[in-house]
This record gives C-alpha cells, sequence and structure tokens, in this order.
C-alpha cells in the first residue's frame, strides 16, 4: 500500500492527474546519480532518484529476481504511484529498469504482486512462453475525493517478455470494492491443494481471502484478524505463504501483516500470525493464539524502519528458502528525511525461518548468504574481555561505514554491552543488550540530524529478547545511514535508518557496568553493489 495524508496527496497530485501522465524512458543511473550522495547506501537498494516505497511483485523467473516498488518518478516526496522496476541475478546487484507500470483512468497503481502463470490459467501467455502477472490495487483520486469509500479496486496486468514490458488487462478491475475504504495490496500465490490462485488482500482492520482459476474472476472466501493482533492502525500488505517447520517435515502457514500506525516503537511496523490453510480458512495455531488474544502483535522486526515487507514468489524448490524484503522507513518521518535527489531504501534481502520454540511458532531473520559476496577485507576477533571499551577500527583497516560485524558474548546477569559508530563531528550511534532489562536497544537521539521531525529520534528504541542463551549472539549490518541487527541467530531484529552529518569513521564495542567476555567474532567491510 501506499499511505499519505489526504492535504499531501492533493496537494503532490498536480505533477500528474491520473489519466494524462506521461510514460518516459528509463533512467540512466549513471547520469542521474552516482550513488555517493551523502546517506546514500551502498549495498542496499535505492531508487536512482526520486520517490519510492513499500516493495512490490516479488517474482523470480528465468534467472532474475524482480523487484517492482511503489514510485513517485517527478519528486522526492509520494505522488501518483507507480511500479518502478529493477531486476538481480544475485539479491545483491540490481539493473534498474523502465516503469513497469503507470496511473491510467482507473486511478495510481498502489502495492500488489506477481506470480509466474505456469499453466497459463489465464491465457495472456502460452505452454512454451508462461505469463508472469501482476495483480495490483488501483486508487481511484476522484472516487477518494468525491467522499466514496469503494475508490480502491483490484486490477491485473500481464507480461510475456520476462517481464520488460506490460499490458493490463482490459476487463479490469477484477475485483470490485465492497465498500471499504483500505481494500488494497493484493499478495497472490497459487495453492495447489486447492487448485486455485488464492489472494489475501487488506481490508483495513483484518484481511479476507479470495480464490481465482484464471486471476481474472474471483470468490470471496473468507475473513481473518479482526479479534487478533495488534490493530492501532490500518492493517496493510499482506502475504500468506507455506513454511516447513526447521527440523521437522511439519507444515504452518505464515501470515505477514504491516500495520500503520501501531508499530513496536511507534508508527509503522510489521506483525505475523502461524496457522494452517485449507485452501478457504486461515486458522490461528492454538499456541500462537495464546500470545495475540489480547490484541498483542508478535513483530517480524521491533526496529522502526522495516515496513511492508513481502516475500519472492516462484523461487525454485531446489533453493528451499523463503525470501524477504521490507522497506527502510516508516511513515512517520519518510518523506522529510534529510536526502536531496532521491528517497528512502529497501532492507537487505533476507531468508525466514519457522522454528518450534518454547514459546511457539516463531520466525527467525537472516540476512541472506548472497551478501558475502561483498567483503573485501575480514578480520577475526580473539577472545578478549574488554574492560571498558575495544575500538575496532583503531585495531583494523575497517570501512566504518560500510562494515559486517559478528560477535558472540557470554551473558551474564549485569550485561551491558554495545557498539558504538561516531564520527569526528560528535555523532554517535549505540546499539546493544542490556540483561536487567533483558532488552535490545537502539538509540539514534545523537547519531546526526534529526530536526527534520520530532519524532524520528524522540526516545531509545527497546526489542525484548527472544531466547535465553548463555551466549548472546549479534549479527550487525553498517551501511551509511543505517544498520541492520540480527540478534541471536535471527530471533531478534532490529532495523533502524539514522543521518550522520558526516559518514561514521569509527566502530567502538563498549562494556559498562562490568567487563565484557567476547568469545569470539568477525568484522569485514563491504565494498558497493553499484560499481562493479
Amino acid at each position: 500500500m501506499t499511505k499519505v495524508s489526504a492535504h499531501a496527496l492533493y496537494a503532490i497530485v498536480t505533477g500528474c492527474l491520473v489519466g494524462a501522465c506521461v510514460e518516459r524512458p528509463a533512467t540512466d543511473d549513471t547520469a542521474s546519480s552516482t550513488y555517493t550522495e551523502r546517506h546514500r547506501p551502498r549495498f542496499h537498494f535505492s531508487p536512482p532518484e526520486k520517490w519510492m516505497n513499500d516493495p512490490n511483485g516479488m517474482v523470480y523467473y528465468d534467472g532474475e529476481y524482480h523487484l517492482f516498488y511503489q514510485h513517485y518518478p517527478d519528486s522526492t516526496v509520494w505522488g501518483p504511484m507507480h511500479w518502478g522496476h529493477a531486476v538481480s541475478t544475485d539479491l545483491v546487484h540490481w539493473q534498474h529498469l523502465p516503469i513497469a507500470l503507470y496511473p491510467d483512468e482507473l486511478g495510481y497503481i498502489f502495492s500488489g504482486s506477481a506470480v509466474v502463470d505456469w499453466g497459463n490459467t489465464t491465457g495472456f501467455g502460452s505452454p512454451d512462453n508462461p505469463p508472469l502477472a501482476a495483480v495490483f490495487t488501483y486508487h481511484s483520486v476522484e472516487g477518494e475525493r468525491a467522499g466514496r469509500t469503494n475508490y480502491q479496486t483490484q486490477g491485473i496486468a500481464y507480461s510475456t517478455d520476462r517481464g520488460r514490458t506490460w499490458t493490463k488487462y482490459t476487463g479490469n478491475p477484477v475485483i470490485a470494492n465492497p465498500g471499504i475504504r483500505d481494500f488494497r495490496d493484493p499478495k497472490v500465490i497459487w495453492h495447489e491443494d486447492s487448485g486455485q490462485w488464492v489472494m489475501v488482500l487488506a481490508a483495513y482492520d483484518h484481511v479476507q481471502l479470495w480464490g481465482s482459476a484464471d486471476l481474472k474472476s474471483w470468490e470471496h472466501l473468507s475473513d481473518f484478524g479482526r479479534e487478533w493482533g495488534a490493530h492501532e492502525g490500518a492493517w496493510e500488505c499482506p502475504d500468506l505463504f507455506p513454511m516447513t517447520v526447521e527440523g521437522t517435515g511439519e507444515e504452518k502457514w505464515v501470515l505477514l501483516q504491516s500495520l500503520n500506525p501501531g508499530g513496536p516503537n511507534g508508527g509503522s511496523g510489521t506483525q505475523y500470525f502461524v496457522g494452517d490453510f485449507d485452501g478457504r480458512y486461515f486458522t490461528l495455531d492454538p499456541a500462537f493464539a495464546a500470545d495475540v488474544d489480547d490484541r498483542q502483535g508478535v513483530w517480524l522486526d521491533y526496529g522502526r524502519d522495516n515496513y511492508a515487507g513481502v516475500t519472492w514468489s516462484d523461487v525454485p524448490a531446489a533453493d528451499g528458502r523463503r525470501l524477504f524484503l521490507g522497506w527502510m522507513s516508516n511513515w512517520n518521518y519518510a518523506q522529510v528525511v534529510p536526502t536531496v535527489t532521491w528517497r528512502n531504501a529497501m532492507t537487505v534481502p533476507r531468508s525466514l525461518k519457522l522454528r518450534n520454540t518454547v514459546r511457539g511458532y516463531r520466525l527467525f531473520t537472516h540476512p541472506v548468504e548472497e551478501l558475502q559476496a561483498l567483503r573485501t577485507v575480514s578480520y577475526a576477533l580473539a577472545p578478549e574481555t574488554i574492560a571498558a571499551s575495544l575500538d575496532i577500527t583503531e585495531r583494523f583497516v575497517v570501512v566504518a561505514a560500510q562494515a559486517e560485524l559478528t560477535l558472540e558474548i557470554e551473558w551474564r546477569p549485569d550485561l551491558h554491552f554495545g557498539i558504538e559508530l561516531s564520527n569526528e563531528i560528535g555523532d554517535a550511534y549505540r546499539i546493544g543488550y542490556r540483561a536487567p532489562d533483558d532488552q535490545f536497544y537502539s538509540d539514534r537521539t545523537g547519531a546526526g540530524r534529526n530536526d527534520f521531525s520530532t519524532d524520528f529520534a524522540a526516545s531509545v528504541h527497546t526489542a525484548p529478547r527472544q531466547v535465553q542463551t548463555d551466549t548472546l549472539r549479534l549479527h550487525l549490518l553498517i551501511d551509511v545511514a543505517s544498520v541492520e541487527l540480527f540478534a541471536d541467530d535471527g530471533a531478534t531484529v532490529m532495523t533502524e535508518t539514522f543521518f550522520p552529518r558526516e559518514d561514521f569513521t569509527r566502530i567502538r564495542l563498549y562494556s559498562e557496568g562490568g567487563d565484557t567476555r567476547l568469545i569470539r567474532g568477525s568484522v569485514h567491510s563491504l565494498r558497493t553493489i553499484w560499481n562493479r
């Protein structure tokens, strides 16, 4: 989905009225952007220029991972939504392609998904050349302005040339609006057991499930969620998929559901549910239900900057991974962050794993292994007692603003350990763990610019530790203006952005209230993905 206030929507619309948008050629990113601007990430995906939000249409086909995304090509703030487009063969390096979908007389092109129609159920392709099918939300500005509630509908488009060009279905919309203002963000899968396409669709405070034989004619199957999970804001960007519980042959179904506002540290966030799906109904697992029966969320990421994430469709069975990507921002401040030629980036691609823990079924999140190809220089950290601090960049030749750290720490009841990034002009960012609170924390209150938003650095953000072990494991990815923490083998994740006035040049490990025992670790400098 695309979330924006009404007054901002109408103020920006003048750049591209529905039905009057002119298609532009692909942007030459070498001419429009050098990917070296201040705060520009070096190994995260970001658009060549202008505005970007939700990842859309993520599908794998013919050796390529497709990433579409919510894009306004005429401004660095939200506006008439298009689908931007990029492809990758390795989930790391990306090639920008022309805009895939433009607004038309039915509305802006809001969030959605894409699939390979292997059986040519749509008739858009052939047995030898199955079409790619995109399913998306139309957002009618005229309908919204007129005060109607049915201004969001669902449409489809198809491609028979590996996603390079797209044709919208002449019968759009394929699902009319039943009178729900927030009726959007279709995510489609093929459900083999029931022999149909299944769509999960956000419907304000819950999701709806729909079924179809051909992606054109749809039947409403069921609803889920009014009585479960967090509901402080609108539900958005759902994703429903099966997963095998790690180490077993058991299959469960996972429902991702983004929420804005209402995230665990304020603003945007993504919760999830684990249960079963029979082709019509998603039923919450009884043990998992105990964690959400008081309308609480179980969160995929406790940081403030991972939102609207969904998973790739049609990843080969031989790969076996459930691959995820999120938008690395938050609607509380996304439109005012201090970047100039572009706005916002994606998280790194991640692999999700489902495990049955003492607390029930839980998702564990890991950065994809392909990112290891970006390592340039690497160092091992030997066992050591940290009395107060250990300056990594003083000991090793490491690019602090493009780095990866793995650390194993001996847990103790009064442990307070963390990592500090800093520069020569006094900006500092801290992320760490306090055992007395049993919480991880992210402190960007002094990390650089925060004058653009009273909300951005108003407090220290926290996340509960999900496991109880004698070893604390931390895996961090640092990329100019962001940190992604994967703690305890991905049991707890925090994704946070910040905007230092100069790039961070120093990485320091610190221990407060006593010594910290470092069991082992590693540190790597990472190369940019944009110049090979």
